[in-house]
């Protein structure tokens, strides 16, 4: 595969706690220059980016980021105000501990309401597949599913693990029509890009891959 047609895959991301303009101005110049499919940035920063970058590249954020236990009132007042800033793609944090108590129509409900608040953007349901078990992850394929959001994502990147190929190969058995697949976290070479994409991910989150193109560039091998 070739290295462009990875980068329009990609999610180019820094959610970093200590993050400054500089650092996301530099995400946002390098994926307006990669073609990234997006750059996913701290909500603190989706207007400023947005009047950066204008339509050349797509703006994602983060709802209920990272441990998804924000209440659903919060989260949809953050997609809302993301929306209103110029968010073009929302990334949102399911409520684990509801999941885990089998509170499905909750989920549901949540994911439905933020997917009502995006409107014609687009929807990932980040469902942090690292601390569930395959069958809490084949009952949310059925959830994003059910409530019509966009994408099923497999992990913030800042639990206790990330994209796993036997993870998305779960999903794509177990989607149903509409839902695509992003995996995120632990994307860190060239050859993991391209498995996640061969198993049928549509976008991969992941800051390395960009920089793997440069690094390459920067030693003429691109």
């Amino acid at each position: 595969m070739e290295v462009k047609d990875i980068l329009k895959h990609v999610d180019h991301t820094l959610l970093s706690r200590t993050a400054t303009w500089a650092d996301i101005k530099a995400i946002l110049d390098d994926g307006m220059h990669y073609h990234t499919a997006s750059a996913c940035i701290p909500a603190c920063f989706v207007r400023q980016a947005k009047d950066y970058v204008g339509d050349r590249l797509a703006i994602c954020t983060v709802i209920g980021f990272p441990n998804g236990y924000h209440t659903t009132a919060v989260k949809f007042f953050e997609t809302l105000d993301a929306i209103h800033n110029g968010a073009d793609e929302i990334d949102m944090v399911i409520n684990t501990n509801w999941l885990k108590e089998g509170r499905y129509s909750e989920i549901l409900d949540e994911i439905k309401m933020l997917k009502k608040a995006c409107g014609d953007k687009i929807l990932k349901v980040i469902i942090e597949t690292c601390l569930l078990t395959d069958e809490e992850k084949i009952k949310m394929c059925e959830l994003v599913t059910e409530a019509k959001a966009d994408y099923i994502k497999t992990s913030t990147g800042f639990s206790t693990g990330g994209a796993t190929r036997e993870d998305i190969a779960l999903f794509a058995a177990h989607i149903g029509e509409g839902v695509q697949m992003k995996a995120a976290g632990g994307i860190r070479s060239l050859s993991d890009a391209e498995d996640f994409l061969a198993l049928g991910c549509e976008r991969l989150g992941t800051s390395a891959i960009v920089k793997i193109v440069k690094g390459q560039e920067a030693g003429g091998n691109y």
